[in-house]
């Protein structure tokens, strides 16, 4: 574990890309003990000058859109490119102990053995859409480690998958054909988080099905405003198992971050996405330390109980907890 006698030499060999240094420094990251607390600041700090080189990528997907399979094909495409790849997997938290599943990890054994790629399964911790609160800082890591592409696969359960779209410079969904699927992602919002919809498992009896969806997809692109007005999003459609398709994901995506970089858009996104994650960051420590406060946390439950017993309605609820905050800490 890294600790404040090693830290300078922890943030050397981390800038030397050790994959052992780097996964000491995501567990000081992600670490809740108060006593970590500092050390994991002072440790970001440090490495802000050496981040905000690499490639971001967001990939989500319907369940059983096969997104190990795509994740690995994908990433060893990268490598033969010649390019070192991390992959943060935000997995479910385990009921029992809180950690990750780690499902992720053994299903994309060929990229786990690669010197070239860093697979990292993060729990989610019942974080509310099933991302990592600390995934921001761990890609910091990833990108100082030097690292070109960074991937943050969710587990793609609704608010995940806007939660990544905001932390990243391309936002992949991973969708299949032949279920009804394709219609829900439409419903759902999808298209407009989306830069690039990639329709999975266009092989043997299902490619028919795809090319449907993939014609679906792309009429519903065409009818809503665009995300970025330097970019129409895509749609592709591949096959993870046998590996075709992939090359042309890879090379849209580098369009995408072209047609970004050139007009200025890709800095001001990451600026903005900065400021979000202070803004959000910020209002969880604001509440940890009200509830910190006895007093507030009296009368907090003293409202639940009231609620509960149906003697308040929520609402009136609320209306108390603000005259209390108001009477208690702004007057």
């Amino acid at each position: 574990m890294i600790n404040d006698a090693t830290l300078a030499e922890s943030i050397r060999r981390l800038r030397l890309g050790e994959r052992a240094t780097l996964a000491q420094a995501m567990t000081l990251i992600e670490s809740r003990h108060p006593g970590h607390q500092a050390l994991s600041t002072t440790l970001l700090d440090a490495i802000m000058p050496f981040t905000g080189h690499a490639l971001r990528l967001g990939i989500t997907g319907t369940p059983g859109a096969g997104k190990s399979t795509f994740l690995e094909a994908f990433g060893m495409l990268l490598i033969r490119h010649g390019l070192r790849v991390a992959v943060i997997a935000v997995d479910p938290s385990s009921p029992v102990s809180g950690g990750s599943i780690l499902g992720d990890k053994t299903r994309m054994t060929e990229l786990a053995r690669s010197d070239a790629a860093f697979i990292r399964p993060v729990p989610s911790s019942g974080h509310l859409g099933g991302t990592s609160q600390r995934a921001h800082e761990l890609m910091l890591l990833c990108e100082a480690a030097g690292f070109d592409v960074v991937i943050v696969e969710t587990v793609g359960v609704g608010q995940s998958e806007i939660e990544v779209a905001r932390m990243v410079d391309c936002f992949v969904s991973l969708q299949i054909a032949g279920g009804g699927d394709e219609l829900q992602g439409i419903k759902k919002g999808i298209m407009e988080m989306a830069d690039l919809i990639v329709i999975n498992k266009d092989d043997g009896d299902n490619r028919p099905n795809v090319a449907i969806a993939r014609h679906m997809y792309e009429s519903a692109l065409h009818i809503l405003r665009r995300k970025y007005e330097e970019w129409q999003p895509q749609v592709l459609a591949c096959s993870a198992l046998e590996k075709r398709g992939i090359e042309e994901i890879w090379q849209t995506i580098a369009d995408f971050r072209s047609a970004l970089t050139a007009s200025g858009r890709l800095a001001q996104v990451r600026q903005q996405q900065s400021v979000e994650w202070l803004q959000k960051q910020t209002e969880e420590s604001v509440l940890r330390l009200l509830f910190t406060r006895t007093e507030f946390d009296r009368y907090f439950h003293q409202m639940l109980q009231a609620v509960k017993n149906n003697d308040l309605s929520p609402r009136t609820g609320l209306r108390h907890i603000n005259e209390f905050l108001q009477h208690q800490y702004f007057e």
